[in-house]
């Protein structure tokens, strides 16, 4: 993970990212800034677990959450293009899923995530299904996260 991170901030050098996780709970985050001069790129993050954050602080319509639910492609695009204007940043990743124990009233079974990127001029949105528990998932999603950033530059 550590290689995986350095890559990430090596290639992102004069540019800033920014977070919005869900499901991994900071873990994005954490696993960035565990990487010494990671603050030359990484601004920081929110960790929007609850639908009322997603909407009150990263901007995701209301209605989205109602119709598509907080685990959908439309909500992981709101989320990094609402933490990339709110934190001011070049670049944005967003991650929301379920990492378990259970679905959602959408019908998405426990793996499904979706991720997010957001730049000046692209947003693109990634659907995931991933399997094991819940730290493999949120583990998976990480990485998930960290290659769409880099494939992405």
């Amino acid at each position: 993970m550590m290689t995986l991170c350095s890559e990430v901030l090596q290639a992102l050098r004069g540019k800033t990212l920014v977070t919005a996780e869900s499901l991994t709970g900071g873990g994005i985050g954490a696993a960035l800034t565990a990487v010494s001069g990671s603050s030359a790129v990484y601004k920081g993050g929110i960790i929007s677990y609850t639908n009322e954050v997603k909407h009150r602080i990263l901007g995701v319509p209301q209605e989205i959450l109602d119709t598509c639910g907080a685990v959908s492609e439309p909500t992981a695009r709101a989320m990094a293009q609402g933490v990339r204007r709110v934190l001011e940043a070049d670049v944005a990743v967003s991650v929301t899923g379920l990492a378990g124990p259970g679905g959602d009233e959408f019908g998405n079974p426990v793996g499904t995530v979706f991720i997010g990127y957001a730049d000046g001029s692209t947003t693109v949105v990634r659907k995931y299904r991933f399997d094991g528990g819940r730290e493999d998932v949120r583990r998976q999603t990480i990485e998930a996260a960290l290659r769409l950033v880099l494939e992405m530059l």
